[in-house]
């Protein structure tokens, strides 16, 4: 190997640990907002309702499930960190409402963010962690019957 061949190669070498440092920034933002947008756009069918840890539906609450979980990523490429987290929360809310209805259950409840199983509870907020490419969304909840 030659000196200009090895200096390129070193060079290369170097640049490594920055690239392999992906970003990784977590961002708490509001709940309803991105349940509101996803309910507007037909995602979520409002036949169940979902309510953080820290907030109570009104009514006789009935557990039927608990400790569901779903963790959803989205391409982050070109979207600002809060779009891409949107879409991740809507994503993960969809999977909840799907798993609610097979279950015969109309809310989610105690509602959590769970990413890399560390939880976050918060009445009004979600985490999200969003990076270059990617951005995702972990939650950990009760399906249960509202009456």
């Amino acid at each position: 190997m030659n000196a200009k061949s090895w200096a390129l190669a070193v060079f290369c070498l170097s640049l490594l640990p920055a690239v392999s440092q992906a970003r990784d920034t977590a961002h708490f933002l509001p709940f309803e907002a991105a349940v509101q947008e996803a309910t507007n756009a037909g995602r979520l069918d409002g036949s169940v309702k979902f309510y953080l840890a820290g907030t109570k539906p009104a009514g006789n609450v009935s557990l039927i499930k608990s400790g569901v979980t779903t963790s959803q990523k989205t391409n982050a490429f070109n979207k600002s960190d809060e779009g891409a987290c949107s879409w991740a929360l809507q994503s993960a809310l969809i999977r909840l409402q799907n798993a609610a209805k097979a279950a015969g259950a109309n809310t989610v409840v105690e509602i959590a963010s769970n990413y890399k199983n560390v939880e976050y509870k918060d009445s009004q907020k979600y985490e999200c962690h969003a990076g270059a490419l990617m951005a995702g969304v972990a939650l950990k909840g009760n399906l249960a019957n509202v009456k």
